[in-house]
């Protein structure tokens, strides 16, 4: 099997709105359409929905910019995973609320709540399996379970270095995994997220089909080291001039500097491109656990970050508010993110030095240039510190144990503590806020979260809806944030188009009941139809709805019973597709999705 997927169907949309055009539910059999009555066997859900198009892509701002922030509610519970251990990295268990203390900002927190909580290890139940059902959870788990996701990351890793990375994975999971442990194994790579296997408790067959895997290109494949610490210094080769009596070495001097410049260019771009695909494949990776409950690990197994980050809130220009929202999907989904670099042992060697200009090249690597790549080997290993610290997760570098890493990583999720706090809405400033975990013991190691982004897009779900939207009907893997099951209900009609009908359950709990008088229920639906002998990217179908819906206490109680369905139908010609469906809760941002085949004869 190989990393490298076939070019995929991306759905494109217009810079000014996304193209989904508004429809209402069906009427229940029998029904009369004019209202939103449950029906006798309960959980049906119809809907006379208001039209209005999902809006705007909105450029986000990023936090720097949004100066004060206006609170949709004013209770925000803000909860924290904490993972204590002792010197020997055994799981320190029996601490209560007091033995905590949380600080934001440097200002001491009241905790709220507080659980401790370890993962179940008992047998993973197989999943309902119903011919012609579709289901974006994949597993039935419903306690926290030890979850960890091995992301091999070909857009950041040089090839061979991906080779070791798998061996290495190989040695731990024949010699170190727990037979009930949740497992998924992704590759990342410049197509989007690969799910190799998605989550299960088969270790066995994760590693029989590791061993099918073969590498990727790398998003800098080409261009030299040098060149790459160029870029990421902002350090432009200087191109010499010529003169009439210019040597012929001193020509060819010129000719490498304007290679070298190229290349550097080319780095940057290139770097630009990798961190876009990074942070898309992170934020479709966290939507793909939201819905699994309890404390996650993300094993990263990677060569470096595609740039220097210094601090959480300092990234380039226009991919912030894609980073911000990716650092937000891991706190809602309580991901913590554990990089592995795959090289090992460093040989190219780390310290304090600072880039510097390049000069002339030569045939042997110039003073400048060995200060760059230190500088760039040692930013790399803060970088992948400083995400690591942000997730709650620890950084491995420069050791040759990758599977004592692994095994790291994986065991922190299997047991943890739960703190809770109200953020402090008084501070209405946009931005990163700091947090910091304290036990009051001696010798433990403690691992939590360093802080999160405050912005419109974390307090309020709308601001993101677009380009939520978006990603995920773009995404190659499914969001389990609101559980679906989808079932088709026939194909109907004559001539070129017909009408493909299907037919969607959300379980209780799966979306907001938001309270008032009366409550409402909230959520959009976006669908997108992908010919599957086309040989362009754009969709031949894609249809949608936001649904905003008065909820009386007859039908609350239906749906807390039995979930909502419904039911819809749309217009599609003879064809093969491969059929994307999403659900997003309003009052949440979580995401849930599924990709179904669909045949019309």
């Amino acid at each position: 099997m190989s990393f490298r997927l076939q070019p995929r169907r991306i759905l494109f949309f217009s810079l000014s709105y996304i193209l989904l055009t508004v429809f209402a539910f069906s009427q229940k059999p029998g029904g009369t359409g004019g209202g939103s009555k449950p029906s006798s066997t309960g959980g049906q859900w119809d809907s006379a929905a208001h039209s209005n198009e999902f809006g705007a892509v909105i450029k986000p701002t990023t936090a720097e910019d949004e100066g004060k922030i206006k609170f949709r509610s004013e209770t925000t519970l803000i909860q924290v995973p904490v993972v204590v251990t002792g010197k020997s990295g055994d799981h320190v268990h029996g601490l209560d609320k007091d033995d905590f203390t949380v600080f934001e900002n440097g200002k001491q927190q009241r905790i709220a709540t507080f659980e401790e909580l370890v993962a179940s290890k008992s047998k993973i139940p197989p999943p309902p399996s119903i011919p012609g059902e579709y289901r974006n959870l994949a597993i039935s788990v419903t306690e926290p379970r030890p979850v960890t996701v091995i992301a091999i990351d070909t857009v950041n890793t040089p090839f061979l270095d991906q080779a070791i990375g798998r061996h290495q994975l190989l040695r731990y999971l024949a010699d170190n995994i727990d037979t009930n442990q949740v497992l998924a194994l992704m590759i990342m790579t410049s197509d989007g997220v690969h799910v190799v296997q998605g989550l299960s408790g088969d270790s066995d067959q994760l590693a029989q089909v590791l061993k099918r895997v073969s590498g990727g290109l790398p998003q800098n494949q080409g261009i030299s080291i040098d060149n790459q610490a160029n870029a990421s210094a902002g350090t432009i080769p200087v191109i010499p001039q010529l003169t009439p009596k210019s040597s012929i070495s001193a020509s060819l001097l010129v000719v490498q500097a304007l290679l070298d410049y190229s290349d550097t260019k080319a780095a940057e771009f290139q770097q630009t491109r990798a961190i876009e695909m990074t942070m898309n494949s992170f934020l479709g990776i966290a939507w793909s656990l939201s819905g699994v409950p309890g404390r996650k690990s993300i094993i990263w197994l990677t060569s470096g970050f595609p740039f220097v980050l210094s601090a959480p809130d300092v990234v380039p220009g226009d991919l912030a508010p894609l980073y911000e929202r990716t650092m937000k999907a891991f706190a809602d989904g309580q991901i913590s993110v554990y990089p592995v670099d795959v090289r090992g042992i460093a040989t190219r060697g780390e310290g304090e030095a600072k880039p510097t200009a390049v000069t002339l090249p030569s045939a042997a690597p110039t003073q400048d240039q060995v200060n760059n790549r230190t500088w760039l080997l040692s930013n790399t290993y803060q970088s992948l510190n400083e995400f690591a610290d942000m997730t709650g997760g620890k950084a491995f570098y420069n050791r040759n144990d990758l599977a004592g890493s692994f095994k790291r990583a994986a065991d922190d999720s299997s047991s943890y503590y739960l703190v809770g706090y109200y953020l402090d809405t008084k501070n209405n400033h946009a931005g990163w806020r700091q947090l910091k975990v304290d036990i009051d013991r001696k010798d433990v190691e403690v691992r939590a979260r360093k802080g999160f982004f405050v912005t419109r897009a974390t307090v309020d779900p709308d601001a993101t809806r677009a380009n939520d939207l978006r990603a995920a009907l773009a995404s190659p893997i499914e969001g389990t944030g609101v559980p679906l099951t989808l079932t088709w209900n026939g194909i109907s009609g004559e001539g070129g188009k017909k009408k493909a009908a299907f037919h969607i359950q959300i379980p209780p709990d799966g979306v907001t009941i938001e309270g008032g008088e009366p409550a409402h229920v909230n959520f959009d639906i976006a669908i997108a139809a992908y010919r599957d002998n086309s040989q362009d990217s754009k969709p031949a179908i894609t249809t949608g709805q936001s649904v905003s819906n008065p909820v009386s206490s007859q039908q609350l109680a239906v749906i807390r019973a039995k979930g909502i369905t419904f039911s819809k139908d749309f217009e599609v010609g003879p064809g093969q597709y491969t059929v994307r469906v999403v659900i997003r809760d309003s009052a949440t941002g979580n995401v849930g999705s599924v990709t179904v085949p669909l045949t019309v004869n």
